[in-house]
């Protein structure tokens, strides 16, 4: 994610052409949509965007628990600016004016790096929502969502099954351990969960009419 749209295509091309999948962001709001939805291996990262200026971002990704590697690309110099983005959960710096092959190689350091790490914390996305089955946390469009335990184990539940229909039955035996057909304790649910996560328009969560419930990843 860059603020200069020349070095951000350059990258872009370079990375493609070195055989990485890209994602594209101009602004901090966009580049925090854009992890949370994409989930990728390393984040490169402009200090300073439009909006939010991307100290602010890598804090907010840590914040939410996520350790992708942040590669830092800046135009400043100084010291205590690098320490600052370290601080907040950096893991290294480019400096512009920077030469293609500087920034494939630190990409690959980077990358090198966190497959020796311990596995990364898993976490579940769909659309515009960020799943932590651990922490049990849930993010639509980068905020925080308040779910109870029985919405966050229904929204689980079809985010785990993502693209496949899932029945009434099926929901009910999963999330409440027991068939009780015709309750609409799963279309109540559903409401709820759909109002949550603003999700009125059905684009996340879909009936399917007659048969169930189906969340859609895109």
């Amino acid at each position: 994610m860059d603020d200069e749209d020349g070095v951000r295509g350059m990258l872009t091309m370079a990375m493609e052409f070195l055989g990485f999948e890209v994602t594209c962001a101009a602004t901090g709001r966009q580049a925090l949509r854009a992890v949370t939805r994409r989930a990728p291996d390393l984040v490169l990262l402009d200090v300073n965007l439009p909006d939010v200026d991307g100290f602010e971002v890598c804090r907010t990704l840590r914040q939410r628990g996520l350790t992708v590697p942040v590669l830092f690309i800046t135009g400043r110099s100084d010291v205590d600016d690098r320490v600052r983005g370290l601080d907040l959960g950096g893991d290294d710096f480019v400096t512009k004016p920077f030469e293609l092959k500087e920034v494939a190689a630190r990409v690959r350091a980077l990358l090198r790096r966190t497959a020796e790490r311990p596995a990364r914390r898993r976490h579940l996305s769909a659309g515009h929502i960020l799943l932590d089955p651990d922490a049990h946390q849930v993010w639509a469009d980068g905020k925080p969502v308040r779910l109870t335990p029985t919405e966050f184990a229904l929204l689980r539940y079809l985010m785990e099954n993502s693209g496949r229909v899932l029945s009434r039955a099926q929901i009910q035996e999963r999330v409440w351990n027991h068939r009780a057909e015709g309750s609409g304790i799963v279309d109540t649910c559903v409401y709820y969960l759909r109002r949550k996560l603003d999700d009125r328009g059905q684009s996340l969560i879909r009936t399917v009419r007659g048969v169930g419930y189906l969340l859609c990843a895109d």
